[in-house]
This record gives structure tokens, sequence and C-alpha cells, in this order.
């Protein structure tokens, strides 16, 4: 086992606890993470709490980026290194990050993404296509993992959240250029879409502990 393998081992059940602690906390289709191979996992954004609510919960050792500026702070930065996070310049082009995220994928890793590119307001925002143009070029499933609540919870008010998963995307049908990449992305938009207005029906009937996520 490597280094990242060992950190969110030991520190999965540590986030779990903590996330559970301070928000109550709903997983819906879970089940349909594969539990081997090559695989991207696309979230939405809303806020900091969201990355270590959904890795408290995904089964795998999850390989994320995140921008520079975040790697640049001297506390958040060596933490989330030692939990398997690459830096990525956002804005620019940078050869290096889609090296690293591409050999993630080669070596049948989980490569986390979250291809907004940024923290959205309320809702799921326009998904770039990162995430995609890597699915595309090395045939990678894509599961997407949907969060609703987090754009309302803040330290201490306890607001709930919930996740949604839904079943793998097989995207490599697309063509590999840049009409190819943005139509992928499309459809990463769309089902991240469709998870997240599940989630909103969900908390509108009180959160049930057992609802199944749109196939």
């Amino acid at each position: 086992m490597n280094r990242t393998q060992v950190a969110q081992l030991l520190g999965r059940p540590l986030f779990y606890a903590a996330v559970r602690a301070f928000a109550p906390m709903r997983v819906y289709g879970l089940d349909r993470i594969p539990a081997n191979g090559p695989l991207i996992l696309c979230f939405n954004h809303f806020s900091w709490v969201d990355p270590w609510a959904l890795g408290s919960v995904v089964p795998r050792t999850l390989y994320y980026v995140a921008k520079q500026e975040a790697h640049d702070n001297p506390f958040i930065g060596p933490l989330i290194r030692l939990f398997g996070t690459s830096a990525v310049r956002r804005g620019e082009s940078d050869r290096e990050a889609v090296r690293i995220m591409r050999d993630v994928v080669r070596r049948g890793e989980a490569l986390g993404m979250f291809p907004e590119g940024t923290r959205q307001d309320r809702e799921p925002g326009e998904v770039l296509p990162g995430a995609a143009m890597i699915a595309v070029q090395e045939h990678a499933p894509v599961v997407c993992g949907a969060i609703h609540g987090s754009q309302d919870w803040k330290l201490g008010n306890w607001h709930p959240l919930s996740i949604a998963f839904g079943e793998p995307l097989d995207l490599s049908g697309h063509p590999r250029n840049s009409q190819g990449y943005r139509a992928a992305a499309g459809d990463i938009q769309k089902e991240l879409r469709r998870l997240w207005e599940f989630l909103v029906i969900t908390h509108e009937q009180g959160r049930p502990r057992v609802a199944i996520p749109p196939a």
C-alpha cells in the first residue's frame, strides 16, 4: 500500500465520524461504485465540506485534483497532498496535471474530480470538459455523485447533507476532439443535475433511509 492508500484507509472512519457529528448525512446508491478498475468519480461542489463528506463514504482510494491556491495554503496544502490530491492551475493549460490524472486512471485507480471547476452557489453549474476528456481518452467509466444540502451548511448549523450516486457512464463513444469532449461533459452535467434533483425531492420527503437514485 502507498502513503495515500494508508492515509485514506485510516482517515476515512475519522472523516465519517467528524462529518456525521456536524451534519446528518444520508447516502444513496453507494453500491453503484465499481469495487476495482479505472474509474472517474465526478461530483458537484457547493462547500469546503463536500470533499470530506464524499471521501468519508466512497469505499475506494480517491486521487483528487484541486486548484493550486489550495496547495499554496500552509495548513491545507500538506494535508490534502497527504490524502492524494494533486494541483491544477485553474483557467490555464496544465499538461502535468492532465498527465497525472491520466496516469491515475491507467493504473486502474479512482480519480475524484469536481468538474465544474469551482464552487457553485445554490445549484449544480456548467461542467468543464477536463474530466470528460480523460474519460473519453482512457475509456474509463464515470460515476457521478451529487451532493445536496451543503449549499446551506455552515459549521454549527447542523444542516443535513445527502449524496446520491448514479450508474457508471460509458463516454468512450464520443470522438476524441474538443467537440466530443464538450458533448461528454454535457452528459456528465445532465447526470449530476438529474441526481441532484432527485436529492431535492428526497429532502422534501424527509430523507427516507432507503431511496433509489435514478438509473
